[in-house]
């Protein structure tokens, strides 16, 4: 079962249906979905939050294969400003995005700390790794903050087009390395 997870600014809650409403408010921005994974349709169709959710992102949760949160904040839990989820994928463990009106508060490094903790600690994975495009500045920043390394570029097609992207990995030793001495995490 997925849990709800907090952090100091943040409820990240587990997706359910009922949040394809918001998500499909938020998410068809060009600045949201040009560095992701070309399986994204573009345009983003008028039912694509719903049938994402429903027809991919719950049945994997289901399976126990994929696991995913809304980001929602503290002061205001029932407002949806992003996703973060992982996958048990190879050399892709960990996906999101934030509404670029929350972006550059540090919410993200929050939402991404707290899942890392569940990656780690509550699925008791050894290794993390993500893909993400070099020219997602943001995103790699998240990534060198996250303590992760970049471990080997390949050619992948993004919304966007194709273009160099960057495997970053974390194992679970460097990352419990970077924790506090008390061992803080977030989650409940």
């Amino acid at each position: 079962m997925i849990r709800v997870l907090e952090t100091p600014r943040l409820v990240l809650r587990p997706l359910e249906l009922s949040d394809a409403g918001a998500v499909q408010d938020l998410f068809p921005r060009w600045e949201i979905v040009r560095f992701l994974a070309d399986h994204v349709p573009w345009p983003y169709p008028a039912d694509g939050a719903l049938s994402y959710i429903r027809d991919a992102a719950l049945p994997a949760m289901e399976r126990g294969t994929e696991w995913h949160w809304s980001i929602r904040p503290r002061a205001g839990p029932d407002r949806l400003v992003g996703v973060i989820g992982l996958m048990d994928k190879p050399d892709d463990n960990r996906g999101l995005w934030l509404d670029p009106a929350w972006q550059g508060r540090g919410l993200m490094t929050e939402a991404s700390a707290a899942v890392m903790h569940f990656w780690f600690e509550t699925l008791g994975r050894s290794v993390l790794r993500v893909q993400k495009a070099e020219a997602n500045l943001g995103s790699r920043r998240l990534s060198e903050r996250d303590g992760m390394r970049l471990v080997g570029i390949h050619d992948r097609d993004f919304v966007s087009g194709r273009f160099p992207a960057g495997i970053w990995e974390i194992t679970r030793e460097e990352w419990r390395g970077r924790r506090s001495p008390a061992g803080d995490a977030p989650g409940r």
